[in-house]
């Protein structure tokens, strides 16, 4: 049984939380707090597997709690917000002090119904999430200048495209693999399960962090060399392929795996536009989505990376797509970067 304290200053949050969680067989809200001072004695009173805690609450503000949390009592956090821009950043910067996902605030941009799944889906990756305390990176206001770049310059290439797919504990994977990268590294293109707003306030901080150029991806973008695409929260993302040149397609459509934008769904347009031009790179996270799409696309040819058990937050999307058959590589994410500028060295069809 997950045992599950909600710290929220909104008692129709706190209920409808606690409703919604009750209603599944292995989770159980234990308690309830309407401020960090609260939610520290139930903490140590309950003893919770899991915390759900919002950002905007009176005497002390979530951010601020957190970063106490985290250095005292390190414990898996799932952060629950309300779909705003200023709430967007506050909600990355909870993940870089420790939490293990983001989800909307009921009421923001989904139904109930939709809501209530991305909480018990949180909930349930938080409680087997391994995780360390967050460390706020220094804040930049450009690119990088005068660092090392790593390794040699490539050669550029329209041919090429890397496809990643990512979960839970994406976000910190990508802030170590991205600014590893050099500016003319193949256009690459990445679904991280996020909501609405947060993917354009991440990609805008990556960008910041980054040798190559980040940005939330629309509908029509040449993903041309040095160019990160980071699909939009609540839209699927694919690509086409158009004379020697790769370009995104973002539109809707009905969820796949409970997802959208759904790795699979990337992965499986890269594996019909690319084939053998394409490099796969499935990392952390729960579930499987991106498993059968990674497998197709090296049944296409592309070279396939996952994410070893040991430095995943959640074993679970990498592990499903290696049983499957679908990685050719197994890695560290230490090593991730470097294996994927040696693949883009690499001479293709």
């Amino acid at each position: 049984m997950i045992k599950v304290l909600v710290v929220d200053d909104s008692a129709l949050v706190r209920q409808l939380l606690r409703k919604e969680l009750n209603k599944q067989k292995d989770i159980e809200v234990v308690g309830t707090a309407f401020n960090p001072y609260v939610a520290r004695e139930k903490i140590a009173k309950l003893n919770p597997d899991v915390l759900t805690l919002d950002l905007e609450m009176p005497r002390m503000d979530g951010l601020s709690f957190l970063s106490k949390l985290m250095e005292h009592h390190p414990m898996p956090v799932v952060v629950v917000s309300s779909l705003t821009p200023k709430n967007s950043e506050n909600a990355l910067t909870a993940l870089r002090l420790g939490a293990v996902d983001v989800i909307c605030k009921p009421g923001s941009a989904y139904s109930t119904q939709n809501i209530s799944r991305e909480i018990i889906h949180a909930v349930r990756a938080a409680s087997v999430a391994r995780f360390n305390k967050g460390v706020v990176a220094p804040k930049q206001t450009g690119k990088p200048n005068g660092q090392k770049m790593p390794q040699a310059r490539l050669k550029e290439t329209t041919k090429k495209i890397i496809a990643v797919g990512a979960s839970t504990g994406g976000t910190k994977a990508l802030e170590e693999i991205l600014p590893a990268l050099p500016p003319n590294l193949p256009g690459m293109v990445i679904v991280q399960h996020m909501p609405p707003v947060f993917t354009r306030s991440f990609a805008e901080r990556l960008d910041t962090v980054c040798h190559v150029n980040v940005k939330e991806a629309e509908n029509g973008d040449w993903i041309r060399p040095g160019q990160v695409l980071i699909a939009p929260g609540n839209y699927h993302m694919q690509v086409e392929k158009r004379g020697a040149k790769y370009y995104s397609k973002v539109k809707q459509g009905p969820p796949v795996h409970h997802h959208r934008p759904s790795v699979d769904v990337l992965f499986n347009s890269v594996a019909e536009s690319a084939g053998i031009n394409a490099t796969g790179v499935i990392l952390t996270g729960m579930g499987s989505d991106g498993a059968k799409g990674l497998l197709a696309m090296k049944e296409k040819g592309a070279f396939t990376i996952g994410q070893n058990e040991g430095s995943c937050v959640v074993y679970g999307m990498p592990k499903v797509a290696d049983e499957l058959g679908a990685v050719a590589q197994v890695l560290p994410l230490s090593k991730i970067a470097d294996a994927i500028i040696s693949r883009a060295r690499k001479k293709t069809a």
